[in-house]
Protein backbone atom coordinates (compact mmCIF):
# COMPACT_ATOMS: atom_id res chain seq x y z
CA UNK A 1 0.00 0.00 0.00
CA UNK A 2 1.13 3.09 -0.33
CA UNK A 3 -1.00 6.59 1.50
CA UNK A 4 0.20 9.60 1.48
CA UNK A 5 -1.06 12.79 3.60
CA UNK A 6 -2.23 14.08 0.34
CA UNK A 7 -4.66 10.53 -0.23
CA UNK A 8 -5.26 9.62 3.19
CA UNK A 9 -6.63 6.23 3.17
CA UNK A 10 -8.66 5.45 6.33
CA UNK A 11 -8.20 1.89 8.27
CA UNK A 12 -5.06 -0.06 9.60
CA UNK A 13 -1.67 -0.13 8.60
CA UNK A 14 1.38 -2.16 10.03
CA UNK A 15 4.74 -0.65 9.72
CA UNK A 16 7.31 -2.53 7.95
CA UNK A 17 10.53 -0.82 9.55
CA UNK A 18 13.31 -0.09 7.84
CA UNK A 19 12.31 -3.25 5.13
CA UNK A 20 10.89 -1.52 2.54
CA UNK A 21 12.10 2.59 2.59
CA UNK A 22 9.81 3.00 -0.71
CA UNK A 23 6.78 1.56 1.16
CA UNK A 24 7.08 1.39 5.06
CA UNK A 25 3.29 0.37 5.49
CA UNK A 26 1.05 -2.84 4.83
CA UNK A 27 -2.73 -2.46 4.67
CA UNK A 28 -4.78 -4.73 7.13
CA UNK A 29 -8.19 -5.61 7.52
CA UNK A 30 -9.65 -3.52 10.73
CA UNK A 31 -9.54 -7.38 12.40
CA UNK A 32 -5.97 -8.57 12.34
CA UNK A 33 -6.22 -11.97 13.35
CA UNK A 34 -2.40 -12.30 14.20
CA UNK A 35 -2.73 -9.17 16.59
CA UNK A 36 -2.12 -10.03 20.16
CA UNK A 37 -2.68 -8.12 23.49
CA UNK A 38 -2.90 -4.21 23.48
CA UNK A 39 0.64 -3.15 25.02
CA UNK A 40 0.77 0.35 24.74
CA UNK A 41 -1.65 2.92 22.33
CA UNK A 42 -1.65 6.95 21.66
CA UNK A 43 -3.99 8.84 19.95
CA UNK A 44 -4.55 12.42 19.01
CA UNK A 45 -6.71 14.87 16.84
CA UNK A 46 -5.45 16.26 13.35
CA UNK A 47 -7.49 19.43 11.94
CA UNK A 48 -6.44 20.34 8.67
CA UNK A 49 -3.39 19.25 9.58
CA UNK A 50 -2.79 21.00 12.61
CA UNK A 51 -2.50 18.83 15.67
CA UNK A 52 -1.84 19.74 19.54
CA UNK A 53 1.25 18.78 21.43
CA UNK A 54 2.84 15.71 19.03
CA UNK A 55 5.76 16.10 21.47
CA UNK A 56 4.20 15.08 24.02
CA UNK A 57 1.89 12.38 22.84
CA UNK A 58 5.54 11.15 20.81
CA UNK A 59 7.56 11.38 24.36
CA UNK A 60 4.67 9.26 26.24
CA UNK A 61 4.10 6.60 23.29
CA UNK A 62 8.10 6.21 22.80
CA UNK A 63 8.13 5.45 26.72
CA UNK A 64 5.20 3.18 27.07
CA UNK A 65 7.17 1.18 24.33
CA UNK A 66 10.44 1.27 25.44
CA UNK A 67 10.63 -2.17 27.06
CA UNK A 68 9.88 -3.78 23.91
CA UNK A 69 10.99 -1.95 21.35
CA UNK A 70 14.31 0.56 20.21
CA UNK A 71 12.67 2.06 17.09
CA UNK A 72 9.79 3.59 17.92
CA UNK A 73 11.14 6.77 17.04
CA UNK A 74 11.98 5.96 13.56
CA UNK A 75 7.97 4.15 13.46
CA UNK A 76 6.54 7.91 14.78
CA UNK A 77 8.20 9.94 12.01
CA UNK A 78 6.98 7.76 9.53
CA UNK A 79 3.37 8.15 11.19
CA UNK A 80 3.90 12.19 11.21
CA UNK A 81 4.76 11.53 7.61
CA UNK A 82 1.43 9.58 6.52
CA UNK A 83 -1.13 11.96 8.64
CA UNK A 84 -3.47 13.75 6.20
CA UNK A 85 -2.80 17.66 6.25
CA UNK A 86 -6.70 18.07 5.07
CA UNK A 87 -9.77 17.15 6.93
CA UNK A 88 -10.83 16.05 10.74
CA UNK A 89 -8.79 12.67 12.06
CA UNK A 90 -8.29 11.40 14.94
CA UNK A 91 -5.35 8.65 14.48
CA UNK A 92 -4.10 6.04 16.89
CA UNK A 93 -0.93 4.30 17.22
CA UNK A 94 -0.11 0.89 18.77
CA UNK A 95 2.27 -1.60 19.91
CA UNK A 96 0.51 -5.29 19.65
CA UNK A 97 1.85 -8.52 21.26
CA UNK A 98 2.10 -10.95 17.67
CA UNK A 99 1.28 -14.50 17.07
CA UNK A 100 -0.09 -14.70 20.52
CA UNK A 101 -3.68 -15.87 20.47
CA UNK A 102 -5.30 -13.09 22.78
CA UNK A 103 -7.56 -14.87 24.87
CA UNK A 104 -4.66 -17.00 26.47
CA UNK A 105 -1.88 -14.38 26.37
CA UNK A 106 -0.38 -12.74 29.17
CA UNK A 107 -1.19 -9.16 30.54
CA UNK A 108 2.89 -8.20 29.35
CA UNK A 109 4.62 -10.58 27.30
CA UNK A 110 7.81 -11.69 27.89
CA UNK A 111 10.68 -8.91 26.85
CA UNK A 112 11.96 -10.12 23.40
CA UNK A 113 8.23 -11.55 22.14
CA UNK A 114 6.96 -10.57 18.47
CA UNK A 115 5.39 -7.12 18.81
CA UNK A 116 4.49 -4.97 16.21
CA UNK A 117 3.62 -1.16 15.20
CA UNK A 118 0.41 -0.13 13.50
CA UNK A 119 -0.77 3.29 12.44
CA UNK A 120 -5.09 3.08 12.89
CA UNK A 121 -6.29 6.43 10.80
CA UNK A 122 -9.81 6.76 11.96
CA UNK A 123 -12.16 10.09 11.16
CA UNK A 124 -12.80 12.21 14.27
CA UNK A 125 -16.08 11.06 15.61
CA UNK A 126 -18.62 13.19 17.43
CA UNK A 127 -17.03 15.76 19.65
CA UNK A 128 -18.60 17.56 22.96
CA UNK A 129 -18.26 20.47 24.92
CA UNK A 130 -20.20 19.12 27.83
CA UNK A 131 -20.55 16.11 29.83
CA UNK A 132 -22.26 14.43 32.99
CA UNK A 133 -19.85 12.67 35.26
CA UNK A 134 -20.30 10.01 37.62
CA UNK A 135 -18.03 8.02 40.03
CA UNK A 136 -17.04 4.68 38.85
CA UNK A 137 -17.95 1.92 40.31
CA UNK A 138 -14.32 0.51 40.29
CA UNK A 139 -10.99 0.47 39.56
CA UNK A 140 -10.05 -1.81 36.40
CA UNK A 141 -6.32 -0.60 35.70
CA UNK A 142 -3.63 -2.97 35.44
CA UNK A 143 -1.09 -0.86 34.09
CA UNK A 144 -2.39 2.75 35.30
CA UNK A 145 1.03 4.66 34.11
CA UNK A 146 0.53 3.27 30.70
CA UNK A 147 -1.91 4.13 27.96
CA UNK A 148 -3.44 0.94 26.03
CA UNK A 149 -3.71 -2.07 28.00
CA UNK A 150 -6.52 -1.07 29.60
CA UNK A 151 -8.87 0.93 27.08
CA UNK A 152 -11.37 -1.80 26.85
CA UNK A 153 -11.91 -2.68 30.66
CA UNK A 154 -11.67 1.55 30.66
CA UNK A 155 -14.39 1.54 27.95
CA UNK A 156 -17.10 -1.26 30.06
CA UNK A 157 -16.27 1.02 33.29
CA UNK A 158 -17.63 3.91 30.95
CA UNK A 159 -20.42 1.68 29.76
CA UNK A 160 -21.09 1.29 33.37
CA UNK A 161 -22.66 5.03 34.28
CA UNK A 162 -24.41 5.11 31.14
CA UNK A 163 -27.39 4.09 32.79
CA UNK A 164 -26.96 6.98 35.22
CA UNK A 165 -27.23 9.62 32.50
CA UNK A 166 -23.40 10.15 32.68
CA UNK A 167 -21.29 10.16 29.59
CA UNK A 168 -17.40 9.59 31.93
CA UNK A 169 -16.33 7.75 34.44
CA UNK A 170 -14.05 8.92 37.57
CA UNK A 171 -11.52 6.81 38.93
CA UNK A 172 -11.51 7.12 42.88
CA UNK A 173 -8.34 5.91 44.81
CA UNK A 174 -8.73 3.02 47.32
CA UNK A 175 -8.90 5.99 49.67
CA UNK A 176 -11.82 7.73 47.45
CA UNK A 177 -9.26 10.37 45.96
CA UNK A 178 -9.59 11.92 42.48
CA UNK A 179 -7.21 10.18 40.36
CA UNK A 180 -8.72 10.38 36.81
CA UNK A 181 -11.59 9.79 34.54
CA UNK A 182 -11.39 6.37 32.19
CA UNK A 183 -10.57 8.20 29.46
CA UNK A 184 -9.79 11.84 30.33
CA UNK A 185 -7.29 14.05 32.88
CA UNK A 186 -9.00 16.12 35.60
CA UNK A 187 -8.31 19.94 35.98
CA UNK A 188 -10.94 21.94 38.39
CA UNK A 189 -11.36 25.47 39.15
CA UNK A 190 -11.93 26.65 42.70
CA UNK A 191 -13.70 29.61 43.74
CA UNK A 192 -10.37 31.15 44.55
CA UNK A 193 -10.25 30.61 40.62
CA UNK A 194 -6.85 28.41 41.49
CA UNK A 195 -6.57 25.54 38.66
CA UNK A 196 -6.13 22.40 40.50
CA UNK A 197 -5.79 18.79 39.45
CA UNK A 198 -4.69 15.14 40.92
CA UNK A 199 -1.36 15.05 42.93
CA UNK A 200 1.23 12.95 40.97
CA UNK A 201 1.38 10.18 43.52
CA UNK A 202 -1.83 9.26 42.24
CA UNK A 203 -0.88 6.72 39.72
CA UNK A 204 -2.36 7.82 35.97
CA UNK A 205 -1.56 8.20 32.99
CA UNK A 206 -0.32 11.99 32.20
CA UNK A 207 -2.38 13.44 30.10
CA UNK A 208 -0.98 15.86 27.29
CA UNK A 209 -4.24 17.97 27.06
CA UNK A 210 -4.30 18.83 30.65
CA UNK A 211 -0.42 18.88 30.64
CA UNK A 212 -0.88 21.64 27.62
CA UNK A 213 -4.02 23.58 29.20
CA UNK A 214 -1.81 23.75 32.73
CA UNK A 215 1.24 25.16 31.16
CA UNK A 216 -0.23 27.68 29.10
CA UNK A 217 -2.51 29.01 31.91
CA UNK A 218 0.81 29.21 34.56
CA UNK A 219 2.62 31.01 31.50
CA UNK A 220 -0.56 33.74 31.77
CA UNK A 221 0.15 33.82 35.55
CA UNK A 222 -2.59 31.56 36.88
CA UNK A 223 -2.07 29.94 40.18
CA UNK A 224 -2.12 25.97 39.69
CA UNK A 225 -2.14 23.31 42.72
CA UNK A 226 -1.63 19.53 43.06
CA UNK A 227 -3.74 18.22 45.73
CA UNK A 228 -5.07 15.12 47.35
CA UNK A 229 -8.88 15.73 47.14
CA UNK A 230 -11.91 13.67 47.51
CA UNK A 231 -15.60 14.26 45.23
CA UNK A 232 -17.09 16.28 48.02
CA UNK A 233 -13.96 18.63 47.56
CA UNK A 234 -15.37 19.89 44.36
CA UNK A 235 -18.37 21.60 45.80
CA UNK A 236 -18.56 24.94 44.51
CA UNK A 237 -16.32 24.58 41.74
CA UNK A 238 -15.91 23.94 37.69
CA UNK A 239 -14.83 20.60 36.47
CA UNK A 240 -13.21 20.05 33.23
CA UNK A 241 -12.67 16.92 31.27
CA UNK A 242 -9.88 16.94 29.06
CA UNK A 243 -8.68 14.65 26.53
CA UNK A 244 -7.35 14.88 22.72
CA UNK A 245 -10.57 13.78 21.30
CA UNK A 246 -13.15 16.27 22.83
CA UNK A 247 -10.40 18.97 24.21
CA UNK A 248 -12.26 20.83 27.22
CA UNK A 249 -15.47 19.43 28.19
CA UNK A 250 -17.31 21.00 31.39
CA UNK A 251 -18.82 18.91 33.79
CA UNK A 252 -22.18 20.45 33.95
CA UNK A 253 -22.89 17.86 37.04
CA UNK A 254 -21.58 14.76 39.19
CA UNK A 255 -24.46 12.11 39.47
CA UNK A 256 -24.84 11.68 43.36
CA UNK A 257 -21.46 13.92 43.63
CA UNK A 258 -20.53 17.09 44.53
CA UNK A 259 -22.01 20.58 43.42
CA UNK A 260 -20.41 22.07 40.34
CA UNK A 261 -20.66 25.43 38.68
CA UNK A 262 -19.97 26.58 35.39
CA UNK A 263 -18.97 30.31 35.47
CA UNK A 264 -19.34 31.67 32.07
CA UNK A 265 -16.51 32.45 29.64
CA UNK A 266 -14.17 30.23 31.41
CA UNK A 267 -14.11 27.25 29.84
CA UNK A 268 -14.16 29.24 26.37
CA UNK A 269 -10.95 31.37 27.19
CA UNK A 270 -9.60 28.09 28.25
CA UNK A 271 -10.22 26.22 25.07
CA UNK A 272 -8.63 28.90 23.20
CA UNK A 273 -5.81 27.68 24.98
CA UNK A 274 -5.42 24.31 23.82
CA UNK A 275 -6.09 25.85 20.45
CA UNK A 276 -2.91 28.49 20.30
CA UNK A 277 -1.16 25.10 20.89
CA UNK A 278 -2.02 23.87 17.82
CA UNK A 279 0.45 23.76 15.49
CA UNK A 280 1.12 22.90 11.93
CA UNK A 281 2.51 19.52 11.23
CA UNK A 282 5.54 19.45 8.51
CA UNK A 283 5.04 19.23 4.61
CA UNK A 284 4.10 15.82 3.69
CA UNK A 285 6.84 13.81 1.88
CA UNK A 286 7.69 13.14 -1.67
CA UNK A 287 5.38 10.71 -3.49
CA UNK A 288 8.34 8.69 -4.56
CA UNK A 289 11.23 9.10 -2.11
CA UNK A 290 14.43 6.79 -3.40
CA UNK A 291 15.24 4.36 -1.89
CA UNK A 292 17.18 4.60 1.04
CA UNK A 293 17.03 7.97 0.64
CA UNK A 294 16.01 10.14 4.49
CA UNK A 295 12.06 10.66 4.55
CA UNK A 296 11.42 14.33 4.60
CA UNK A 297 8.62 15.07 7.91
CA UNK A 298 8.65 15.37 11.71
CA UNK A 299 11.40 15.03 13.41
CA UNK A 300 11.66 15.34 16.96
CA UNK A 301 14.41 17.78 18.73
CA UNK A 302 15.95 16.42 21.62
CA UNK A 303 15.73 13.02 19.86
Amino acid sequence: MSASAEHPEEGLRHWRGGAAPDDVWTAVDWCDVHAGPLLAADSWRVVDGRVRGVDRHRARFLAAIAPFRSDGGAFFDEVVAALPRTGDWFPRVELRARGIPAPTAPTVPALGAATGLSLRLRPTPPTAEEVVVATAPHDPRTRPRVKGPDLDALQRLRTAVQPLGAGEAIILSPEGLIVEGAYSGLVWVRPDGALVHPSARLERIPSVTAGILLAAAAADGAVIEATDARPHDLDGCELWVLSALHGLRVATSWVDGPALVRVPGRAERARRRLDDAATPLPGPPSATPSPGAPRQGYTHSGG
